[in-house]
């Protein structure tokens, strides 16, 4: 008899742990390996190289699937998670049409806004994540530094997967070699001229002089008056 209670308690045990290992953040290894293999130092990215990859990246994509966020996650495994997701899922897209000039050549240029992505069961398009899940959810103007949307002109893509652990010190560091970089940002023109993710996302960055010369190198003056430039769509391909 008390054997068989013990053995009863083991099973339940092993059933509680098996459940509490379901609803742990996945991995994103396998991610990190491909950024590594296809993504330089400059973030551009070796789309041909992961063409020949995608199953590879495709098992990813479905761990993702099958892992869908939980309200018990920390917010750094959320935000590592939804970040790793659009950054992947882009990549998949591209891929999936490769040889391409712009991702604007998709869906009539709105490709953004189809809902392809099926995670939980539930699906997304690349805006519902950045707009209704990371900007909506976490308030964090970093993460504009961390998301990839394949272009020229877009900030670019990390070749290290996003964690929970790396989380903080990459969207800090992210977003200071964005802002110092002269091709995404003059700092020194007169105008200054910046990109125009600070136009079109200016409700999240509120004071934008203030931000720029909280990570430039060089400060803008009060009275100087910021312009934009323009954007690049061509594919941030190497």
């Amino acid at each position: 008899m008390k054997y068989g209670i013990f053995k009863l308690l083991c099973v339940c045990f092993l059933l509680m742990q098996t459940g509490l290992a379901a609803q742990n953040a996945p991995a994103h290894d396998s991610w990190r390996v491909l950024l590594q293999k296809h993504v330089n130092s400059a973030g551009k990215v070796d789309y041909a190289g992961f063409k020949l990859d995608r199953a590879r990246l495709q098992a990813y994509l479905k761990t993702l699937a099958d892992n869908p966020p939980r309200e018990t996650w920390r917010r750094e495994e959320k935000m590592a998670y939804w970040i790793n997701a659009y950054n992947a899922f882009t990549v998949d897209l591209i891929i999936g049409h490769f040889p391409l000039k712009s991702m604007l050549d998709l869906d009539g240029g709105k490709t953004w806004d189809v809902p392809r992505i099926v995670l939980g069961g539930k699906k997304y398009s690349l805006n519902q994540i950045e707009h209704e899940i990371l900007r909506a959810q976490f308030q964090d103007a970093r993460i504009h530094f961390a998301l990839n949307c394949a272009a020229q002109s877009c900030p670019p893509l990390w070749n290290k997967a996003y964690t929970a652990e790396n989380l903080e010190k990459a969207l800090e560091t992210r977003t200071r070699q964005f802002i110092n970089t002269p091709y995404y940002n003059d700092l020194r023109g007169n105008p200054p001229a910046v990109s125009q993710l600070f136009e079109w996302y200016a409700a999240d960055f509120g004071d934008l002089r203030a931000f720029l010369n909280r990570y430039g190198k060089v400060k803008i003056p009060e009275n100087a008056r910021i312009r934009f430039k323009p954007y690049n769509w061509e594919l941030n391909s190497q």
